[in-house]
């Protein structure tokens, strides 16, 4: 990865987050939209949806965390 490259994740942040029927959503402060299937993260597949959308921001959105399922996510982790 090059600088640049690595420059902009680290910049990138979350702004929003939603579920679909087997996709977790973000969108990212750079206008970037990225969906992952939700498989990739067997705690939040497992989750209701009150637990799922019970969700806050890590650090002013450098990752998400889900106090009650003890889920956290990166957005840099999702990005490489």
């Amino acid at each position: 990865m090059s600088i640049s490259a690595n420059k902009k994740v680290m910049e990138s942040v979350a702004v929003d987050v939603w579920f679909s029927k087997n996709k977790l959503s973000l969108r990212l402060s750079d206008g970037r939209e990225l969906a992952v299937p939700i498989d990739w993260f067997p705690k939040l597949r497992d989750a209701t949806d009150k637990q799922k959308q019970d969700w806050r921001f890590i650090s002013n959105g450098i990752g998400i965390h889900w106090e009650e399922i003890d889920e956290d996510i990166s957005v840099a982790g999702l990005l490489y």
